[in-house]
């Protein structure tokens, strides 16, 4: 299976594509980040978001597409310009009959840190890990898209069973066991960085 995953932001939509089944080993296609300029017209920075997102869906052909859903932020202004960037990938999808599949960022740093309240850095280490890059995806937005791919990949809960229960003897592959020795030592860390700034009473 392809997923094609989208973080959705106005200065900055994150575009990541994976391969791969649940519990199986997932690899990267590829990854990058749509950029339009804040000053530009609201118009113009959609129109070359959507222009791009619709390049990558003729070129990857992916049999889903995976995106955040984002119910609340702060900031009323970004998130408007974040729901309108996932209302055109999810049209560009819908013309070519792809399936859309939605993500809230606590399911994606569930399925991916094995934390939902994990922070980008922990995600981001995580993605690099799991697919075995050589590098971190930067800037985050590229991160996030491919936890997005894999937050999908994985939605049936293999990963977190495994997460869960460690790998089961003699049937997880080298590729499950590596995934689930680098979730546990992601939560590890996660736990000594919040006694950390816990305070103190």
């Amino acid at each position: 299976m392809r997923v094609l995953g989208v973080d959705p932001g106005l200065t900055r939509c994150g575009i990541g594509v994976v391969d791969g089944l649940p519990g199986r080993r997932l690899s990267l296609v590829a990854v990058d980040v749509v950029r339009t300029p804040a000053d530009d017209e609201l118009a113009a920075r959609l129109l070359a978001i959507g222009e791009a997102l619709e390049g990558w869906l003729d070129q990857v052909r992916p049999d889903v597409l995976a995106v955040e859903r984002v119910f609340s932020q702060h900031n009323l202004r970004t998130v408007m310009g974040t729901a309108q960037v996932a209302g055109i990938a999810v049209v560009a999808a819908a013309r070519r009959g792809v399936p859309v599949a939605w993500h809230t960022p606590s399911e994606v740093k569930a399925a991916v840190t094995g934390s939902g309240r994990a922070g980008k850095d922990q995600v981001g280490h995580m993605i690099t890990r799991i697919l075995a890059l050589p590098d971190r995806p930067r800037p985050a937005d590229a991160a996030d898209a491919l936890a997005l791919a894999v937050c999908h990949l994985w939605r049936d809960g293999t990963a977190s069973r495994a997460l869960a229960d460690g790998p089961p003897a003699g049937a997880a592959t080298p590729a499950q066991r590596r995934w689930v020795a680098a979730a546990q030592e992601a939560r590890r860390v996660a736990a000594r960085r919040e006694r950390a700034t816990a305070p103190r009473r």
